[in-house]
């Protein structure tokens, strides 16, 4: 085996048909990288990270193509007589089937689903089946899964949730230490935030903006965490951050 090149051993910035490396890599990120002979080609827009013997395109647009295990925030868009139809962003809608919601059977002839969730309701799921041949299934069994009834969502671009959560999880770290903010974010690009009070949760928003805008740029998480500072200072919040929990939007 020849010695590998390759064009880069920190995040650079790609587009499509530009080359990553040559010689003989683990390609992690198949959907966003092809090859020909013994080059590595992006197919995306997007961050590309190379190691000794693996490949990485963090892609900076798109849409969210569901996998089974996937944690996604839905929104319920239809209620049927034993299960929702759920948006989750993908080109697709979802199911969560009634039993799976309640854990136990539904009597169609006495029950109205739309007593439990209703059109605009959000959920916190996990998709459980998706193979290409049905549409996804989501569950909400699970810790911390099921009907979202406190904090707020905003949207961000699917493919930017990576950015969001930052290696081994330091941007989702540092959003919620230096807010006190609890943060989930989804794989489909939704973020739920419960936050002290109104203040911080603009301020985590206002963060999530920056990142979004500034996914390609190196030094990200300490940028993050000094914006987050000047704003804590500039609305006064240092000393002391009390407040009460803001419903769903």
């Amino acid at each position: 085996m020849g010695r590998k090149k390759a064009q880069s051993e920190n995040r650079e910035l790609v587009i499509p048909g530009q080359l990553i490396a040559e010689g003989e890599f683990k390609v992690a990120t198949p959907n966003y990288i092809y090859r020909v002979g013994n080059r590595y080609y992006s197919a995306v827009v997007g961050l590309a990270e190379v190691t000794e013997d693996s490949l990485t395109v963090i892609p900076l647009e798109g849409f969210y193509y569901p996998s089974p295990g996937d944690v996604v925030i839905g929104v319920i868009r239809n209620v049927g007589i034993t299960s929702w139809e759920v948006d989750i962003r993908a080109p697709f809608p979802a199911t969560l089937y009634a039993a799976d919601f309640l854990g136990r059977p539904i009597n169609p002839a006495k029950e109205d689903l739309s007593d439990y969730l209703n059109i605009g309701d959000v959920v916190l799921a996990k998709v459980e089946v998706f193979d290409r041949t049905r549409d996804p299934i989501l569950t909400t069994k699970g810790k911390g899964l099921g009907k979202v009834t406190k904090g707020s969502v905003i949207e961000i671009s699917p493919v930017k949730v990576p950015r969001v959560i930052g290696k081994k999880g330091s941007m989702h770290q540092t959003l919620e230490s230096e807010t006190g903010c609890k943060i989930t974010v989804a794989k489909n690009g939704r973020i739920l935030i419960e936050c002290p009070n109104k203040q911080l949760e603009e301020i985590v928003v206002l963060a999530v903006r920056k990142i979004e805008r500034e996914a390609h740029i190196p030094g990200l998480t300490d940028r993050i965490k000094e914006f987050i500072l000047k704003e804590k200072v500039r609305r006064g919040l240092l000393g002391g951050e009390q407040g009460g929990e803001t419903e769903a939007d």
